[in-house]
Parts: C-alpha cells; sequence; structure tokens
C-alpha cells in the first residue's frame, strides 16, 4: 500500500515510492562493492610469482597445514592480502575525512604533508642510522608523519582559525620544503637513494605479518576516529557558520579529523611508502554514485578503498610476471585517467 502525504503547498505526494529507489541501488552497490572485494581477495591469494589454481587456493586456505600451497597463501600472500585490505581502508577514508574537511574535492591526505614528513624521516633514518629495511625505519616514518601533520596544523592556526584554505597553503608550504630537504639528501648520497627508492614508489611486496600487527592498531583507532565524526563532517560541509549554528564543536571536529588522517595515512605511509589517488579517487567517484551523505561516504570507503588497492596489487603482480609492478605504480596509472575522466564528465557550473 502506497502511503502518501501531504506538501507544503497542499498536493498530495508519495512518500514510499521516491524512498524505496535510493534503498534499492544502496543495496545493489553494496552487494556488487562485497562481490568485486570477495573476488579480488581469491585472486590476491592465487597469483604470483607461483600461480595457484583455484583448487590449490582453497585447499591451502582450509588445509593450514605443510604443503607448498598451504605456505604461499598462509605465510606470503594472506599478510599482504590483509595489508592491502587496511592500507586501502585506511587511504580513502582519510581521504574522504580531509575533503569534508577542506570542503575541496580534489583534496587528499598527502596535502597535510603526511607523505613528506614520512619520506624525510626515512631518508633521515637510512643515512645517519643505517636502516635499509622497511621494518627498520616504520617508527621513524610514522614519527615524520605525524610531526609533518602537527606542524601544518599549527602552522595554519597560528593566526587564528585553522580554515581550510590555510590548511591546505601550510600543507603545500611544508611539503615542498621537506621535499626540497629529501631530494638534496638522496641526490647527494646514492646509498640512500638506493635504498630509499624502493620504499618512495608505494609496495606491498616483502610486507609480512610483521608489519601487519604493527599497522593494525593504528588503522583501527584511526578508521574509528573517522567514521565517528560521519555526522560532524556532515554538518560542517555547510560552512563552519551554519555548522556552529547546528551545535557542531568547530575546533573538536577538524582536531578528530586531524587526528584520524594522522593514524591513517601516517601508518599506512610508514609501512608501504607513498600510494597516490586511492585517496583522491575514491571519495570522488562514491560522491557521484552515493551523494553528499559523509556516513554513507565513510562506509562504502571500507569497500571500495581495498578494493582499489587490491586491483592495483593484482594487476602489478601480472602485468610483467614473473616480476611485480608495485602497486604505487599502478594506482597512478588507473587513478589518473580515472580522475580526468570525471573531471572531464562534470557538468559546468558544478564545484
Amino acid at each position: 500500500m502506497r502511503v502518501a502525504y501531504t506538501s507544503a503547498r497542499g498536493g498530495r505526494v508519495p512518500a514510499s515510492g521516491p524512498r524505496r529507489a535510493p534503498a534499492a541501488r544502496l543495496l545493489l552497490l553494496a552487494t556488487a562493492g562485497a562481490l568485486i572485494l570477495a573476488l579480488l581477495v581469491v585472486l590476491s591469494l592465487a597469483i604470483g610469482s607461483r600461480q595457484l589454481g583455484l583448487s590449490e587456493t582453497v585447499h591451502g586456505l582450509l588445509a593450514h597445514d605443510r604443503s607448498v600451497p598451504s605456505i604461499i597463501v598462509w605465510q606470503l600472500r594472506m599478510p599482504r592480502m590483509l595489508l592491502a585490505i587496511g592500507a586501502g581502508a585506511g587511504l580513502a577514508v582519510a581521504g574522504v575525512v580531509m575533503q569534508a574537511l577542506t570542503r575541496n574535492p580534489l583534496a587528499e591526505p598527502g596535502i597535510l604533508g603526511v607523505n613528506a614528513g614520512a619520506a624525510l624521516a626515512v631518508v633521515l633514518s637510512i643515512s645517519l642510522l643505517g636502516l635499509t629495511d622497511v621494518t627498520g625505519y616504520l617508527w621513524f616514518a610514522f614519527a615524520g608523519a605525524a610531526a609533518a601533520a602537527g606542524l601544518v596544523h599549527l602552522m595554519a592556526g597560528r593566526s587564528g582559525r585553522a580554515g581550510p584554505t590555510r590548511l591546505i597553503l601550510a600543507g603545500v608550504a611544508l611539503g615542498a620544503s621537506l621535499g626540497a630537504i629529501t631530494g638534496t639528501i638522496t641526490m647527494r648520497n646514492t646509498r640512500v637513494f638506493d635504498s630509499y627508492r624502493f620504499w618512495v614508489v608505494g609496495s606491498l611486496e616483502g610486507r609480512g605479518a610483521e608489519v601487519l600487527a604493527w599497522v593494525a592498531p593504528f588503522l583501527v583507532a584511526g578508521l574509528v576516529l573517522a567514521i565517528a565524526s560521519g555526522h560532524a563532517l556532515n554538518a560542517l560541509a555547510l560552512g563552519e557558520e551554519q555548522a556552529a549554528a547546528l551545535g557542531a564543536r568547530i575546533g573538536a571536529v577538524r582536531a578528530l579529523a586531524l587526528v584520524s588522517i594522522t593514524l591513517l595515512c601516517g601508518a599506512t605511509t610508514a609501512a608501504i611508502g607513498p600510494i597516490s589517488f586511492v585517496g583522491l579517487v575514491v571519495p570522488h567517484v562514491l560522491r557521484l554514485l552515493l551523494g553528499a551523505d559523509q556516513r554513507r561516504i565513510l562506509a562504502a570507503s571500507l569497500v571500495a578503498g581495498p578494493a582499489l588497492l587490491l586491483l592495483a596489487d593484482v594487476v602489478g603482480r601480472r602485468l610483467i610476471w614473473p616480476d611485480e609492478l608495485e602497486a604505487g605504480v599502478v594506482t597512478a596509472f588507473l587513478g589518473g585517467p580515472v580522475l580526468l575522466a570525471l573531471v572531464l564528465a562534470r557538468p559546468r557550473g558544478h564545484a
């Protein structure tokens, strides 16, 4: 039975009809996203320098014994797959929060100087301490990312409220300065550059269970903070004055958002290096599909981000098999054309 209500102009408007379509569309998108992610998980466990058939993959996954498929699945590919899921979710959610915080659909988490801070910390740990393994400079990379994000926030709020424009300018300025220092060190020291270049391209290769265990607490904390701020980010999208009128505490919302971005991007960048376009393209696409509700976009990012990073990782393993192309390179190849197509397809006059 269709229920109707009376509009402000006195007309009868069907209430149930318009509400069913969005719900059905959301259900369809959620089902499709879950199926795509499940398929990519299977492919991630099966594809590599030693290919596994479907039966071998299932056997290795279920048996958990000393057979070759089981060792490959559980010791080599399972940690890498789980890290890709966590990192993809972290980057995508951080991108959603960053774009909502700055009210700029082309903003991405790296604009806070996180990547530049992590890169400088990695270079310094290699040049001064002689560290060459990713597990050795995880803490240094995370500390550099956190320090850069904190410094950007201090710079932006030095002369008043840290508004979106001031935040972006401070991030760009600091990123350029730190990048110049990093470039100077690597150009003058070939040993440092040789170690640094394997991290800076962004790769999941060689990341084992110890890296996953290290990064997981930071990712979980960042995701919880980001999802908890969804309602406040909706209010902030209306502008700071309107958000304050609705009862939102602007300073607390911004601080919570910046902490979540720092945790997510700092941990991810430290673990697998800078990965571009995930935090930029995923929120953009989801906003077109789901509308402007940040709570829906945040929830969908938990599926779309991992799917994109897993896709990049799987494609990279097959593209130049038996060698690998780093996931950071593949995301740039995939994300660049997609973002360009989205920008060109936007109606004229759209922000």
